[in-house]
């Protein structure tokens, strides 16, 4: 396979969800903890609510990290905005609100820091999401600023993005690898490839390091496994263990 170098400017640290486990998943309290945790780039969550609005949320439904209940597509921005999506980690986000994309990336621009942008369409609206949430960073993201990173399992929410802000950097997400992955990379145009670390092999490993193309894994939450990825010339890694660096690395 031909050895060739994609630009890569990111950082190898990525807090999961925000803040890891630290904070309340995909909140704006989130991400100023993963920042202040000496994270330069953070990964969230992105779904579009009833009247598509793109919101930072993980699951179709809203009873694990909300006090709401019934599937994010079927209520209002306003009405979701209004839901209680800190409680649940734990008394001190008590109030904590599910952030609107825009209010993500001027926090972002705040914080001087990036993220990797989890597309996360609920079901049958795969396309549609792609193109808001890529059409809104588009529009928000100042020129010469790195641009955040797009990524998705849905190959049609990612097609859909690079439609409509050709020029954001994208990555494919997969559980595992598949075989046909560089095809897959090429045929988009992505920049990178993200998969769960479990289930990445040495071949696996040494066979996309020869390629070039930026591999990140997720969530890493043991140091020695971490250094055994960064070894093998791994890109990014995602964890929800905010003193991982630091124990990794001394």
């Amino acid at each position: 396979m031909t050895s060739r170098r994609s630009p890569w400017s990111y950082p190898l640290w990525i807090a999961h969800r925000g803040g890891g486990s630290a904070a309340p998943e995909n909140t704006l309290a989130a991400i100023r903890t993963g920042a202040a945790a000496g994270f330069g780039m953070v990964e969230f969550d992105v779904m579009l609510s009833r009247d598509d609005v793109p919101l930072l949320i993980h699951d179709e439904t809203l009873e694990r990290t909300t006090d709401g209940v019934g599937n994010v597509s079927a209520h209002n921005a306003n009405a979701l905005r209004q839901l209680d999506a800190g409680r649940w980690h734990g008394p001190t986000f008590a109030g904590e609100r599910i952030p609107t994309l825009d209010q993500a990336l001027d926090c972002l621009l705040a914080l001087d820091i990036t993220a990797n942008i989890e597309i996360k369409p609920a079901t049958g609206f795969d396309r549609r999401t792609g193109e808001v949430v890529a059409h809104a960073v588009a529009a928000r993201w100042p020129a010469g600023v790195r641009p955040p990173l797009l990524s998705s399992f849905s190959m049609d929410a990612l097609e859909s993005a690079r439609e409509s802000a050709p020029d954001l950097p994208r990555g494919l997400l997969f559980e595992r690898l598949p075989e046909d992955w560089a095809a897959q990379v090429r045929a988009h145009g992505a920049l990178s490839v993200h998969c769960d670390q479990s289930a990445l092999d040495v071949q696996q490993l040494r066979v996309v390091r020869e390629t070039g193309v930026p591999l990140l894994c997720y969530t890493v939450n043991d140091a020695a496994r971490a250094r055994e990825l960064i070894a093998a010339g791994v890109a990014g890694l995602f964890t929800d263990m905010l003193d991982l660096p630091q124990r990794c690395c001394t």
